[in-house]
């Protein structure tokens, strides 16, 4: 199969759409030392984005000259990316960490997705509202709301 110099560059640029996205969340996640940060986010988003791209390009190599749902492989990721998040989730007594690292990364690697399958806009959207759930922490007003929801004392 032979792919053009304008599908090439095109696929380049979704590559490098995606690396950036994981990379913004990354920021965060490493901005606050969390134990996923920029290499793990930009590297899953761009990973996924890069697996959907060979899915959807996989139409004109196919041994089987049938139809090729390039959503399979999507739907594989969200697998693989669940086993890698499962593996960031640790429990000590009553103490659950690493929920959110788990569930960002899921996120991202759709984020990838999302630019692989054309979807730049929403893409961008789900980037920023990541970013945005996990600046909550950072927030006055959300800290006194899990305050208040664990019953604990605020000053």
């Amino acid at each position: 199969m032979y792919v053009s110099w304008e599908i090439s560059l095109l696929l380049f640029a979704k590559v490098i759409l995606a690396f950036f996205l994981g990379f913004l969340v990354g920021i965060e996640r490493e901005y606050h030392r969390c134990p996923a940060g920029v290499r793990t986010y930009a590297a899953v988003c761009m990973g996924s984005c890069l697996f959907a791209l060979v899915s959807i390009h996989a139409l004109d190599i196919s041994y089987y000259h049938g139809i090729v749902d390039p959503t399979r492989i999507a739907a594989q990721i969200v697998s693989g990316i669940g086993f890698l998040g499962a593996g960031m989730i640790f429990r000590d007594g009553s103490k659950t960490s690493g929920l959110t690292t788990a569930a960002t990364i899921w996120s991202v690697a759709a984020v990838g997705m999302a630019v692989a399958f054309n979807m730049y806009l929403v893409a961008i959207l789900a980037t920023l509202l990541t970013i945005l759930l996990l600046s909550l922490n950072n927030f006055s007003f959300w800290k006194r709301f899990k305050s208040k929801a664990r019953g604990e004392e605020t000053n």
